[in-house]
């Protein structure tokens, strides 16, 4: 397993805890009548997700209000802080509200800007994946992903075609002309299939931190590699024009080569 700097025992049993409340908000609101309202980008949101943000920051102002908070839905705090929290109540909010169990609630906490720590919990089935300390578990059960090494018989998702431009669209179709075959529209949960091995390849594009950065140290304690699509890190920003998650170096290596064409 990859080895990851330590994440104290308070702030993983707070990222828990702070994973239940936020469930206990959403249940009550899977398949019922609920209000979509448009942001300013005309993404989806509810008060749903508002309620469970809201629900999590709580916590953290309670029990550590010297660290620092970015949340997708109510806003930004003290992200000069040593320890910042990244929340994402609803990470799929059009599969919520269309009543896809494809969604789920992201938690990440960074250390001097990189994450340490990473949940991904559906709230309806009750399952939770979390990266830490190096050691990635679903269900408290430790997981690895994918040893599939051929890229013809590599399973490819990605979350949303509709933000790739048009030469990441030709670049993300050539990629998925050379898999077994590839998914849509699964958000956080398809990075957590990565991580189960149940999928091999997650190509993102225009993102924001609170979409990736919990997924990270999920897949990473699992064995995968996350970079850009030129095999770069990815840097503390709030942001993202590319992102590949790789099962494995071979699978990594292979997936560059398709993705780093002009």
């Amino acid at each position: 397993m990859n080895q990851g700097p330590a994440c104290p025992p308070a702030y993983l049993a707070l990222a828990h805890t702070m994973a239940d409340a936020a469930a206990q908000v959403i249940r009550p609101h899977f398949r019922q009548p609920i209000a979509i309202d448009a942001k300013a980008d005309a993404s989806p949101v509810t008060i749903a997700d508002r309620d469970a943000e809201a629900a999590m920051r709580r916590m953290i102002e309670r029990e550590f209000p010297d660290h620092g908070i970015r949340g997708e839905e109510l806003g930004a705090c003290r992200t000069d802080a040593e320890w910042v929290w990244v929340l994402d109540p609803i990470d799929g909010t059009k599969s919520f509200v269309s009543g896809s169990l494809a969604f789920g609630t992201q938690i990440a906490l960074l250390h001097h800007g990189e994450p340490v720590l990473g949940i991904i919990n559906q709230p309806i089935t009750g399952e939770r994946w979390v990266g830490a300390a190096g050691v990635a578990t679903l269900g408290g059960k430790p997981i690895r992903t994918s040893e599939r090494t051929a890229l013809d018989q590599a399973i490819l998702y990605t979350s949303a075609l509709e933000q790739f431009d048009r030469p990441r669209h030709d670049r993300f179709s050539a990629l998925a002309a050379s898999v077994r075959f590839t998914r849509l529209s699964h958000d956080c949960y398809a990075a957590g299939l990565l991580a189960l091995g149940g999928i091999d390849l997650l190509v993102e594009s225009d993102v924001f931190d609170y979409d990736i950065l919990p997924q990270m140290p999920i897949v990473q304690a699992a064995g995968g590699l996350v970079t850009d699509w030129q095999g770069q890190p990815l840097r503390n920003a709030r942001n993202y024009a590319t992102v590949l998650m790789a099962a494995n170096a071979e699978l990594h290596r292979a997936a560059l080569q398709i993705l780093c064409r002009d």
